[in-house]
């Protein structure tokens, strides 16, 4: 196991996708302990990896997001956060963590709020006044928002992977979210004390019915779709290609700002992007087997049941593990590795499967805006045109503050379970 973790290191080092990483040091290590025949496989272990009907949920919903975005959707949300918070002091970094927490329940995934947020209010808050650093970070931050509410393509491949209900785990991440928008709220106005801005323009009160008309079918996405799902009126896979068939008609026919190339392009990148995330699961998968030729899964659980039998300590050793693991791999594809060792910890933690989830993907979520292999922060650096070193210290705070949120879902089961119950989940 030692030359797979060397092969994989190095792999990284070098700038090799995460994918082909995992592949290349699955077949190093294949070659190197003489089992060679097991090779054969592989491709049927990649196929099993992803051969999973309710795995169809992330294409649909991944379109349905390039759709929206296609339809420049972005500027309708960020115009209908300034005019719910646009006029308070800090009002932009304020309509940035609002229009992020909206925007989440079209993404599903943090790297394309990042992008589209981003591309709106990173210049838009640096024309302000404020320091490009800190609104790109303020930007990766609240983009993790988008992981923890429907349609979240982690908690989608947690649920295939543990079996636990797709449904009760979107309604479980939307408190936590909220929570962490409201301390990312607080956090932009206590900062604007010291800082001088100039104030957003508001709204005309004659333009406010307009903008919400504009911004309503967007917002009505996730209620469609958990609603759709809890009701039994479809299932996941279903709930996800209405997603995507909704927003391609709101696109066409209301908003009409979807033509026949922007539609091409949206299916073209939804190919794309799926490629990249299912050759991620079939790799890790193939990881995956490896790790249970070698039984490092129950090694691992018999190691840590060594450290202590209180609940709470091992919860806390997990999250200080997974927040290392997120460090160096992209979430769906650390989320595969993990899943075979977490299955063999579960049940010492004395947790809910759907608290778990949500606490896992936050885990990894955090992960996303942290350095070595912190995708929003390249995007946003990118965007914000400034060094990722600097926009990694100005993230600090804000990552401290996703922690507590992250303290909040592993020992208070209500903040991840009431939702679900209330609503006959859970």
């Amino acid at each position: 196991m030692t030359l797979y973790l060397v092969a994989f290191i190095l792999c990284l080092i070098l700038g090799v996708p995460i994918a082909f990483s995992l592949g290349i040091a699955s077949i190093a290590y294949l070659l190197v302990n003489d089992q060679w025949h097991l090779m054969l496989g592989f491709p049927q272990k990649m196929i099993g990896g992803i051969d999973n009907f309710v795995l169809l949920t992330i294409p649909f919903f991944i379109l349905a997001g390039n759709l929206m975005n296609s339809a420049n959707l972005t500027r309708e949300i960020v115009r209908f956060a300034q005019m719910l918070v646009g006029g308070m002091r800090g009002g932009l970094a304020v309509v940035n963590v609002v229009a992020s927490m909206l925007f989440s329940g079209v993404s599903g995934a943090a790297t394309a709020e990042a992008s589209a947020i981003g591309s709106v209010m990173i210049p838009a808050m640096r024309k302000d006044g404020y320091r490009t650093d800190y609104a790109a970070a303020l930007t990766a931050t609240a983009s993790i928002l988008g992981p923890l509410v429907p349609p979240s393509l982690s908690l989608i491949l947690y649920g295939v992977l543990t079996s636990t209900s797709i449904a009760d785990l979107f309604l479980a991440g939307i408190a936590p979210a909220f929570v962490l928008c409201f301390l990312l709220i607080v956090y932009a106005i206590w900062r604007a004390r010291g800082e001088t801005h100039a104030a957003p323009v508001p709204v005309k009160p004659e333009d406010r019915a307009g903008v919400m008309i504009k911004a309503l079918p967007t917002l009505l996405l996730p209620v469609i779709i958990v609603g759709g799902i809890r009701s039994g009126l479809f299932t996941p896979t279903e709930a996800a290609a209405v997603a995507a068939l909704y927003a391609l008609l709101i696109g066409v026919f209301l908003y009409r700002s979807l033509s026949a190339k922007t539609i091409a392009q949206a299916f073209y990148d939804t190919a794309t992007m799926t490629a990249g995330v299912m050759l991620i699961v079939a790799m890790a998968s193939m990881t995956a087997f490896i790790l249970g030729i070698e039984n490092i899964p129950r090694a691992i659980a018999e190691a840590i049941r060594e450290v202590s039998d209180q609940p709470w300590i091992l919860i806390l050793l997990l999250n200080v593990i997974l927040l290392i693991l997120g460090l160096f791999l992209e979430p769906l594809a650390a989320l595969v590795l993990a899943m075979p060792i977490l299955n063999e910890i579960f049940p010492l933690l004395d947790m809910n499967a759907v608290q778990f989830g949500v606490m896992v993907v936050l885990n990894l979520m955090i992960g996303m805006i942290t350095p070595p292999v912190g995708l929003c922060l390249f995007i946003v650096s990118a965007i914000g045109k400034q060094p990722m070193e600097k926009v990694a210290v100005a993230i600090l705070p804000m990552i401290g503050l996703c922690l507590m949120v992250l303290l909040l879902v592993a020992f208070v089961p209500a903040l991840t379970l009431s939702l679900p119950a209330l609503l006959g989940g859970g």
